[in-house]
């Protein structure tokens, strides 16, 4: 009855925000009930409640040491240990006994989301699978199990799925983006009356509304009706400006403050080398700008594995710094540069990343938005080559604003936004060019695609590795793509992205003119 009491008293104090007492009363808990693996969850919360990073960590973990037999619980704890960057932990939770024997289908299905945010696409696949032969079964689920059918490339069955997904959940506005993506429609195939349908019934101004939008652009692009296209890409991007408005004031002092600290003199001091291996290589550069591309052909070396998107090193510096959060940098974390321990900092990357490489020597860390880490990658890990993905102004900045990040990169949702942002970009590219000089090799999107072999040689060359003629194809075999290319980089190289901008070059001559410098 005491622990009881603790509990309850815990829960109290955090509903009415005094954290601290909360903490209290549920360490005393946890010394009574030291397996208490819901308490230890639960301290944890309040810890990155309170911006202790490290000790959220810690709890997570001592919670994962001590699972009940509950696949409900596990997946609570894996996904809390994975979003805090603990992907190890993560992993040996997923090996839990209990997840064999399960027949929850709901649990099955978020602790398929874990398989998910870890990357491994199979085993997230198989365990949708085992969910819905227990019968379970929604619009949600519908759809996510289409984008893992999609990232596994069955893409027959992803588009089965997600017109199951639809009759189902007839608001569900990102089904039926996915759907409008998975291939090139055509007047006999095409779903333009049934989008037309759904936006007079979904909320005005929710991300559905806009999710529709984006979906009929897609289609009246792709049937060349150009002016119908644009009307409802700006639709689309205006709700979306609405829902997530971009702070250009805090990322213009996020991107002053990480120059004027990156001094060539603090980035010269870098972490030991300790021959570690397997090693990164990591490939950045603005979202849409060829960087899937370019990883999955270096996934086709025989020395690299190609993991996809990795999370690993912000989360890494957030942890050295003791900095919780979600955003990739903020201004706290800015404020511990100069304390950092960068060699701790590289031997916590590694051991929550190596696991990707298999029995390969390197593996592919592709974050496209690390371009903002990139001075930091270098001093942490001297060692890796980076990549930067660099694609035509024009084609770049437009092909984010035709695509729907959800609450990321909210500058693309405005074309003036998108000027400013890409401004910045390149200003900080230059930075990092000027402090460090040859570590980063800017790859050329267009050239890439024309030119593949040549671009390939130089890219391997910089990552001391000999040159491997299955580099020079993306098709075939290849590991799972989770990213918004995930169908497109399945086809033979081709070159319809570049200068795709100019179906509309008269309403994109606002953004032409406000970058004109840089064309």
């Amino acid at each position: 009855m005491y622990t009881q009491r603790l509990w309850l008293r815990a829960q109290q104090h955090i509903a009415d925000g005094r954290l601290d007492a909360a903490a209290s009363n549920l360490q005393s808990l946890l010394e009574r009930e030291p397996g208490n693996a819901q308490a230890r969850m639960l301290l944890s919360s309040v810890a990155l409640g309170r911006g202790q990073l490290r000790q959220g960590c810690a709890e997570a973990i001592a919670a994962a040491q001590t699972l009940p037999d509950d696949a409900e619980m596990i997946a609570t704890v894996a996904m809390c240990l994975f979003r805090v960057g603990e992907t190890v932990a993560t992993r040996q939770c997923m090996q839990h006994p209990a997840i064999a024997r399960t027949r929850d289908g709901a649990a099955l299905a978020r602790l398929a989301h874990v398989w998910q945010m870890l990357g491994e696409h199979a085993s997230a696949l198989a365990l949708m699978d085992r969910a819905k032969a227990l019968g379970f079964d929604n619009p949600e689920f519908r759809y996510f199990r289409a984008l893992q059918l999609q990232f596994n490339g069955r893409l027959h069955e992803a588009e089965r799925e997600i017109e199951d997904c639809l009759r189902l959940g007839p608001t569900h506005g990102r089904a039926s983006l996915t759907l409008a993506r998975l291939h090139r429609q055509s007047a006999q195939h095409h779903h333009l009356d049934y989008i037309a349908q759904q936006l007079s019934r979904v909320e005005p101004g929710s991300e559905d509304h806009a999710a529709f939008e984006f979906a009929r652009y897609k289609e009246l692009e792709d049937l060349g009706r150009f002016d119908e296209a644009w009307a409802a890409l700006l639709r689309g991007n205006a709700v979306m400006a609405a829902r997530n408005p971009h702070d250009a004031a805090l990322e213009q002092r996020l991107f002053a403050r990480l120059q004027q600290h990156c001094t060539p003199a603090f980035l010269a001091e870098s972490a030991s080398d300790d021959g570690a291996t397997p090693q990164p290589i990591f490939v950045l550069g603005l979202p849409r700008s060829g960087t899937t591309l370019l990883e999955r052909l270096l996934g086709k070396h025989a020395a690299i594995a190609a993991p996809g998107e990795l999370p690993d090193f912000p989360r890494q510096l957030r942890w050295c710094a003791d900095v919780h959060g979600t955003s990739l940098l903020d201004e706290r974390v800015l404020d511990r540069l100069a304390v950092i321990d960068y060699a701790q900092l590289s031997q916590r990357y590694l051991a929550q990343t190596q696991w990707h490489a298999g029995a390969r020597p390197r593996y592919v860390d592709k974050l496209p938005s690390n371009y903002m880490l990139a001075g930091l990658i270098h001093k942490a890990l001297p060692r890796a080559p980076i990549l930067h993905l660099v694609r035509a102004p024009l084609d770049v900045c437009f092909s984010n604003y035709r695509a729907l990040f959800g609450d990321a990169h909210n500058y693309s949702y405005s074309l003036d936004d998108m000027a400013v942002h890409y401004r910045r970009y390149r200003a900080l590219m230059a930075h990092w060019h000027a402090a460090m000089p040859g570590v980063i090799l800017d790859v050329d999107y267009a050239t890439l695609v024309s030119d593949t072999e040549a671009v390939m040689r130089r890219v391997l060359a910089h990552c001391k590795l000999p040159f491997d003629a299955a580099c020079t194809e993306s098709t075939g075999a290849g590991a799972p793509v989770s990213t918004l290319s995930s169908a497109q980089v399945r086809e033979p190289i081709h070159r319809r992205g570049v200068d795709a901008w100019r179906r509309y070059e008269s309403q994109l001559a606002p953004l032409r003119n406000a970058l004109a410098d840089l064309l």
